[in-house]
Parts: C-alpha cells; structure tokens; sequence
C-alpha cells in the first residue's frame, strides 16, 4: 500500500516520466486536477480528517489503510507539493519539513541513533554545521568532518564500522563550492552507506544529484524554490535507490521490527518506499516539525515559476561576478560559472545549465571599511536570508559566524573577509551600479 503518497501515485504515470523537461515538471508535476476539481492546488487548513468508523481510522494508525488523519503527519497539500518536489528531482517519494534545518535533521536521524557516526564535509552551511558539531554529539551521534576534496586515502580513513551516512551540499554556502558528486558517492556506496546533499542552491533545475550517484537530496525551500521570502520550509527527497536490505544489519531502524507499530518491517511492507515512510511515519510522529499546508501552498507557487528564475538568477550573477572580478577595490571572487572560478569544471560538469545566483567575494581593506561599504548599499539589503528574487548580501565574520575566531572561520571553510552575495530579479546594471556607489563612498567616509 501506498500510505504517504496517494497523490504522487496517482499522477505518477503522466509527470514521473523522466522524459519530461524540467521545465514542465515545474509547472505541472504533482497535481492533475479531474473534472470539476480545482485548476489551482487546494489549501486543506485542517488538523483532522473525518471516518465513517473506528476500524477505518484503526487501520491508518497501524499503516494499512491509506488516508490521512492529522495533518502533523501529512496533509493533501503538502503531499501534493512533496510530489510535485520529488517529480523534479527524479524521486520516488519526498516529505515536507517546517524548514531546511528540520530537513537536514530528519534526513540523518532517520537513519542514525545513539552510538553512529556520521561523515560530513567542511562546507556546508554554518547552521547544519552547528547541527552536526553541536547538537548530534549530545545525542550520541558521532560526527567526521572532512574536506570534501581530502584524497582517497583520508576519505577511507574517515568511514568506521558504525558510520551510516555521508553528508554534503551540492554548492555550499556560503563558500560556493561543488561536491563531486560522483567521487563522494562512490566512496559512500563503497562502505555500504547512502550518500544525502542538500541541493539548495542549485535546486534541481540546475542540478539533480539523483543521476550522479547520490541516494537522498535535502533542500532549504526557504530559499529559491519559495523565491519570495514568504515562507520558511524544507523537503526530503528519496531517490528509492539505496538498497536497505542489502545492507541488512546496518540499518535495522528499516530492516527489523518496529515496535510502535506491531512489529512492521518498513523495507518489507513498502519497498522502495521504505525510507520517507518511517520518516513521516515514525519522526513526524514523534517530532513535528511538518510544514504548514499555506506555507506548501506558497511554495506550489514559487515552484511553477523556479526554472524562469534561477535562470535570471545566473544571467545576472555572471554578470556582476564579471564586473567585480576586474574591480580595483575588489582582492578575489568565487563563482563557480567564471572561467577561472576553481571550481568551473566541476559547474560545467554538474550544473551545465548554470549554479544559482549566490558567489562570495572579499573586497580590499579591512573588515571596518567592508561594513561601510555595506552600509552605503541602497538596492543591495543587508539581510540573514540569501536566494530569493531581492539582492542581499551578508558578512558572516561579522554576522552569522561573528562568534567564532579567524582560525575557526578558517577550520569552516569560510575565510574571514569573506562576503556573501545573492542576486535576485533586479537589473543586473542597476545593482553594479549600487556596489560601484557604496565602494566610493566607504572611501570617502
């Protein structure tokens, strides 16, 4: 039976097919109104659902009945949403989170416990590195952190019998830079463990890690695919790939008997499924965390029109990247899509189409000149969040990471003049214009 994902089955067979472009796929995957239904997905702003009789809604609590009951665990319009996510990375099933941190966290809890270990790589975001460093060592969980590009012999080193998953971003944040996909996976699989990536940046218009070997995607939806700033969110992604069986005694959390639910067996009741339902069926239960069905509503909106937007949000970032790069004030610029980025080859390997339209860059000075050039910007805000359709920029010595020294900035992959800008919608002219005002007037304060 098909518990969680009634309404990813029942469009599978039109909008599942790979053939289908992305763009398509934005537009209409997850959702094929019938005669009479609404054209626009419908916002179910319910806690409970009705039942004709107590076996009925006995049968959901043991998992053997379809249907919903408590929109904690699922909902119609976040399940319509969660298909229309998981069409666009290539999955077989997705779940929606109240935000990208609750992603990242229920992707791994899902499958660790008290006395794993995990690998993740240095770049990634500082909040997930927090995650990770800080909070999964109080749990029990045991945490390596490597450099994504260490050689294969430090990378052998790091797995333990006990490791149970490799983690990495796709395009990190904030240092901008591409996981090798295929390298990292094939490391990951060598030791019987999934690898999962968070793909927010690229978002699976640009990248769909699914193809190049990794096993479960997270994303932020906060970000690019809400594009508006309007709702916080996130989503986990199966690729119904990892075989779970096969590594048996390794992951006993969906192998063996769970005993809050009469002894079921996920890998043996619902197959390729087996993952994302004991995540929604077990961790939502227990944790919460779900997404509001108004928040997946504004999300089904930014998703209709993502393909239109990352591509503008490239066209543009190129373009003031080009700008900054031959800038005097300028020391340095990363992104990945400029010629002699580091990691351009990896780009044109990973993400052809384009990145996304975050890069970081350091200007010359000190770190009190940077603020007054920040300060001085106008169209450029100064703002926590990043990915949207407004241009924002942040200093993470001075913001986010201000509580950590230069070595451990450094220890992160973050150096300490580092500055984090996201081009959004605007024209690309009148934000160059902007940074070219505030670097003159931080000279002359």
């Amino acid at each position: 039976m098909q518990l969680f994902f009634i309404l990813l089955t029942k469009v599978s067979y039109q909008f599942m097919d790979k053939k289908l472009h992305i763009d398509t796929l934005c537009v209409q995957a997850g959702y094929n109104p019938q005669k009479g239904e609404p054209r626009q997905v419908p916002i179910i702003q319910s806690t409970t659902f009705k039942y004709e009789t107590s076996e009925q809604m006995g049968k959901l609590f043991d998992l053997e009945e379809s249907g919903y009951f408590y929109t904690r665990l699922q909902n119609p319009t976040n399940d319509t949403v969660a298909a229309q996510i998981a069409a666009m990375e290539g999955g077989v099933a997705a779940m929606l989170t109240s935000s990208g941190q609750a992603a990242n966290f229920f992707a791994c809890f899902n499958i660790c416990q008290a006395g794993d270990h995990m690998i993740t790589t240095t770049s990634i975001y500082g909040g997930t590195y927090n995650l990770f460093g800080v909070t999964f060592p109080k749990m029990g969980i045991e945490i390596t952190f490597i450099d994504q590009d260490a050689s294969d012999e430090e990378w052998a080193a790091a797995f333990r019998p006990n490791t149970k998953l490799v983690f990495g971003e796709t395009l990190s944040n904030p240092n901008v830079r591409i996981l090798d996909i295929e390298r990292i996976a094939g490391f990951a699989h060598q030791h019987g463990v999934p690898l999962i990536v968070d793909n927010t940046f690229p978002t699976p218009v640009n990248c769909r890690p699914f193809e190049f070997g990794a096993d479960i995607v997270t994303h932020s939806t906060t970000k690019y695919m809400d594009g508006h700033g309007v709702q916080v969110g996130g989503v986990i992604v199966d690729s119904g790939n990892f075989d779970w069986e096969a590594q048996h005694d390794k992951f006993t959390c969906l192998t063996e008997p769970d005993a809050s639910y009469h002894g079921l067996r996920y890998t043996e009741a619902f197959g390729k499924l087996a993952y994302i339902t004991k995540a929604t069926a077990q961790l939502m239960r227990d944790l919460g965390s779900i997404q509001s069905p108004q928040n997946a509503f504004y999300l089904h909106l930014g998703l209709q029109t993502l393909h239109v937007r990352m591509s503008r949000h490239c066209e543009s970032a190129l373009k003031v990247a080009q700008w900054l790069e031959q800038h005097p004030d300028v020391a340095w610029v990363r992104y990945p899509e400029l010629e002699n980025d580091p990691e351009h080859a990896r780009q044109q390997r990973y993400m052809p189409n384009g990145s996304c339209g975050v890069m970081a860059f350091a200007v010359k000075g000190d770190r009190a000149f940077a603020n007054r050039f920040m300060d001085n910007l106008q169209l450029v805000t100064i703002e926590t969040h990043v990915a949207d359709c407004h241009t924002c920029i942040l200093h993470p010595a001075s913001h986010t990471h201000r509580q950590l020294s230069n070595e451990a900035l450094l220890a992160a992959g973050i150096d300490p003049d580092l500055m984090r800008l996201s081009i959004g919608l605007e024209n690309a002219d009148d934000l160059i214009a902007d940074i070219q005002h505030a670097l003159t007037q931080a000279h002359n304060a």
